[in-house]
């Protein structure tokens, strides 16, 4: 038996092909395309999601044909609080409205105004990211749409209706909608009656390590399934993540560095604290939660920064960097290129070079990249600090594991021990493949989530620690400086 973990992600569709060992058969990107047709605007048509992962789907069949054809169970994640809109027909009514979407801070405020609890309720305040607020931004600037709306679905969720015919999501998934109770796990009416909305418009309810529904007859015959395969509930790729690194009892955490970047803890209770703008959300398993902070901007600016400079290898880039004398060590960089979330809920601030000087080398700018995005990690853990979390060990997961400069760099600015699990770059697509392990054999998470084997483990110098500690501050008071001008410029 073999089973198959697709991330729909914001750059690309991911999936492999694991076998009931949890040994990646064959594995697969398939990139996607991006639409910003206004300021602070960021869409994809879901119809692009489907085509990337029949595209991916074929391509894992191509590699290890044998093992797909043995598929008994697939498990999804996906970039969560995409906004997506369908009419009573199933028919895509509008773009969908993406996590990295800043319009509806307008919106925020009305639904903070009219649900002075919300935080409680949803585990942390309304942010333009969210797709509750995203409905009200609907309703208000384009009306027609709002009132054909028959179902409201999230990214992976869209293409678990193209596989099965069905309208599900799961906790951590609908967590980061913030119309779900996090502590009832279940959808709140007070949030739904806030937003406007009929609950016959959202999906079903499960957990993640459940059967969600099965893959239609036709779509399986067409992608070359067997007929009767399982879609697990699955996981927002955060939770996805820490399913994949083994991250599923209380205390155990992780950074995420991919297009966007999480500080991830395991909660066994419910912990809400949204004065820090920490995300308390339900887990991908029963029983669980975490705190999370959330920040837009991850390895998504080192790809931007490798463009600026003209350089398409990263690796060969960060090789330079690694092996360049540091030429301006005062050099900042505010990694602010799609807004940010946490701490600072703020959809207008921009990236920021300060500090140029004649001698500055591209080297620098991508080191001063590398340590602004390390930095905003550095005001996460100040932010779950404030809500009593303060972990002293993490793993890392994500694209951005890959490279060894910028993990060292992030234990020394933490000032925690960082470890690195075998496949830990392979992230949510490995956790959705676990969860399918789970659904279709009723297997336990405890067996079936381990942490991967450790390959390495880097600790912080305490005197690199100390003086990124002064240079941290000075990135605080620039952002602190530049905040009314990102207002303004907006």
């Amino acid at each position: 038996m073999t089973y198959i973990g697709i991330d729909i992600g914001t750059s690309a569709v991911k999936a492999l092909l694991v076998d009931e060992n949890q040994a990646v058969l064959a594995e697969t990107d398939v990139p996607l395309p991006i639409s910003r047709p206004h300021p602070l605007w960021s869409e994809q048509d879901p119809e692009d999601w489907w085509r990337a992962t029949e595209s991916a789907l074929a391509a894992l069949r191509a590699k290890a044909p044998a093992a797909f054809e043995a598929t008994v169970g697939i498990g999804l994640s996906g970039q969560m609080h995409g906004a997506v809109l369908l009419d009573q027909a199933g028919r895509v009514l509008r773009p969908a409205i993406l996590w990295n979407d800043g319009r509806s801070h307008a919106e925020c405020a009305q639904l903070e105004h009219r649900l002075p609890d919300l935080g409680r309720i949803a585990g942390v305040p309304a942010m333009p990211g969210f797709t509750a607020p995203k409905l009200l931004w609907v309703a208000r600037h384009e009306p027609e749409i709002f009132a054909s709306i028959a179902h409201v679905l999230l990214p992976k969720d869209y293409v678990r209706f193209r596989l099965t015919g069905t309208y599900v999501s799961e906790m951590s998934d609908a967590a980061g909608t913030l119309w779900l109770d996090e502590a009832e796990r279940r959808w709140s009416p007070e949030v739904m009656s806030a937003t406007g909305l009929d609950p016959a418009v959202m999906p079903r309810l499960v957990e993640g390590s459940d059967v969600s529904g099965a893959v239609a007859a036709s779509v399986a015959a067409a992608l070359g399934l067997k007929p009767g395969v399982i879609v697990a509930g699955g996981a927002g790729d955060a939770a996805a993540g820490g399913v994949g690194i083994g991250a599923i009892d209380e205390g155990d955490a992780f950074i995420s560095l991919g297009t966007s970047g999480q500080y991830f803890v395991v909660n066994e209770t419910y912990r809400p604290h949204p004065a820090a703008y920490v995300h308390a959300f339900a887990h991908a398993l029963p029983g669980r939660w975490f705190q999370m902070a959330a920040m837009l901007n991850g390895a998504s600016a080192l790809a931007w920064a490798a463009q600026l400079v003209g350089e398409a290898d990263i690796g060969k880039l960060l090789a330079r960097v690694e092996a360049e004398p540091v030429r301006n060590s005062d050099l900042l960089f505010l990694p602010y290129l799609a807004g940010e979330r946490t701490p600072h809920n703020d959809p207008y601030a921009r990236g920021v070079f300060f500090g140029l000087t004649p001698a500055t080398q591209t080297t620098d700018l991508v080191r001063a990249v590398l340590e602004g995005v390390a930095f905003s990690f550095a005001d996460a853990q100040a932010a779950l600090a404030a809500a009593g979390t303060r972990p002293t060990r993490m793993a890392v997961i994500g694209g951005g594991a890959r490279s060894p400069l910028w993990i060292k760099m992030f234990a020394d600015v933490l000032g925690v021990q960082i470890v690195l699990n075998e496949g830990g770059a392979k992230g949510p697509a490995f956790g959705a493949a676990r969860l399918a392990i789970l659904a279709a054999t009723g297997g336990q998470p405890a067996r079936i989530c381990t942490a991967p084997p450790i390959r390495a483990t880097i600790d912080p110098d305490p005197a690199e620690t100390a003086r990124y500690a002064e240079k941290i501050e000075r990135f605080r008071r620039l952002y602190t400086v530049l905040k009314p001008e990102f207002a303004a410029g907006a």
